[in-house]
C-alpha cells in the first residue's frame, strides 16, 4: 500500500512539473511560454488582412513580456503612442531590395512580417525554446525579401530575475541582395515598455560606464532601462549586445516613453544569412548594481 501511495505521489509531481513550464496556443493568435503555470512570454503571430484594423494590429510578429501573475503585458501592443512599437521586436525602416525601399518597421504600405511555421518548440525545468520561420514581405505585400528564423530561449532558473530571454534572429536574403539601412530610432532589435510609460514618462537609462553618449558612442556591451507601471510596479530591462553582432552598433536609449534597442547597418548578399543575438534580463524593482549587470553580461558571452 505504501508503495502504491508513493508511486501516485511521484506521478502527481510529474504531472505538476509538465504543467509548470511549456506552451499554450490560443486560437491561432498567440503562443504563451509558461513559467510556474503562468504566461511569462507571449509570441504574437496572428496575421489577418480581412480589414484595415486587423491588418494594422497584425502586420508585425513580436513578443510580449507578461507580469508576475501572467495576466497582462508589461510591454506595449498595437495602438498607443507610436503604434508600431510592440513588445520586443526587430525591423528596419529602410530596407533596400531590388532598387526599392521597404519599411519593415512602420509597415507604411503593404509590408509585413508573417509567421509561417514553428521550427522548434521545446521546454524543460531550465528553459523553453520557441523557434519560428517568419517571412518579411516587401511593399507589394507578396514578395518575400527576407526569410527569418527567430529563436527565443526563455530561462526559468534565475531566481533574481522576472525572466531572462535570449533573442536570436537569422536573416536570409532569399530573393536578391539586401541592404539593412535606417537610423537608431527606427531600426534594429528593440524593447518597448507598456503604454503606461508613455503616460508617466518614467523611463531612465543606465550605461556600463560614465559619460556615455548613446547618440555618439558605438558598440556598447549593454544598456539597462528602468520604468514604472501605473500600478506602481517597477521593472528593469538589461539589453545585452552579443560581441559577435555587427560592429558600429548604436543604442537608441534616451526616450522617456520606454523604447530602446540596438541598431546597425549591414548588407546581406543573395542566399547569405546574417545572424544576430541579444539577451534581455528583466528584473522587478530597481535596477541591479553595475557589478551585477557586468557579471550578467559576462555570463551571456561565456555561453
Amino acid at each position: 500500500m505504501k508503495r502504491i501511495i508513493l508511486i501516485s505521489a511521484v506521478l502527481c509531481m510529474a504531472s505538476v512539473f509538465t504543467f509548470a513550464t511549456g506552451f499554450r496556443v490560443v486560437d491561432g493568435q498567440y503562443i504563451d511560454i509558461l513559467q510556474d503555470d503562468k504566461p511569462i512570454v507571449r509570441y504574437m503571430y496572428a496575421f489577418d488582412k480581412s480589414n484595415n484594423d486587423r491588418k494594422h494590429e497584425t502586420f508585425k510578429v513580436f513578443h510580449h513580456v507578461m507580469n508576475e501573475e501572467g495576466t497582462s503585458p508589461i510591454t506595449k501592443g498595437p495602438r498607443g503612442l507610436f503604434t508600431h512599437h510592440r513588445g520586443f521586436y526587430i525591423g528596419w525602416n529602410n530596407l533596400q531590395h531590388a532598387g526599392a525601399e521597404h519599411d519593415l518597421w512602420h509597415m507604411r504600405k503593404d509590408e509585413a512580417q508573417v509567421h509561417r511555421d514553428i521550427v522548434v518548440k521545446e521546454s524543460n525545468a531550465e528553459r523553453s525554446i520557441l523557434s519560428t520561420r517568419i517571412d518579411w514581405l516587401g511593399t507589394d505585400g507578396e514578395t518575400v525579401i527576407l526569410e527569418e528564423i527567430r529563436t527565443i530561449t526563455v530561462y526559468h532558473d534565475d531566481p533574481d530575475a522576472h525572466t531572462v530571454i535570449d533573442f536570436q534572429s537569422e536573416l536570409r536574403a532569399v530573393n536578391g541582395d539586401i541592404e539593412l539601412n535606417g537610423d537608431a530610432e527606427h531600426a534594429g532589435m528593440h524593447f518597448r515598455a507598456a503604454q503606461d510609460v508613455a503616460e508617466n514618462k518614467s523611463a531612465i537609462y543606465i550605461f556600463h560606464a560614465e559619460n556615455i553618449n548613446p547618440r555618439e558612442d558605438m558598440d556598447l556591451p549593454w544598456v539597462t532601462m528602468t520604468y514604472k507601471m501605473l500600478d506602481g510596479r517597477h521593472y528593469s530591462v538589461q539589453h545585452m549586445n552579443h560581441h559577435k553582432n555587427p560592429k558600429d552598433t548604436y543604442y537608441s536609449a534616451y526616450r522617456d516613453y520606454g523604447r530602446f534597442g540596438a541598431f546597425f547597418e549591414k548588407d546581406i548578399k543573395d542566399g547569405n544569412t546574417l545572424t544576430v543575438k541579444y539577451r534581455l534580463r528583466i528584473t522587478p524593482g530597481e535596477a541591479p548594481t553595475h557589478e551585477v549587470m557586468d557579471a550578467q553580461y559576462k555570463m551571456y558571452l561565456d555561453l
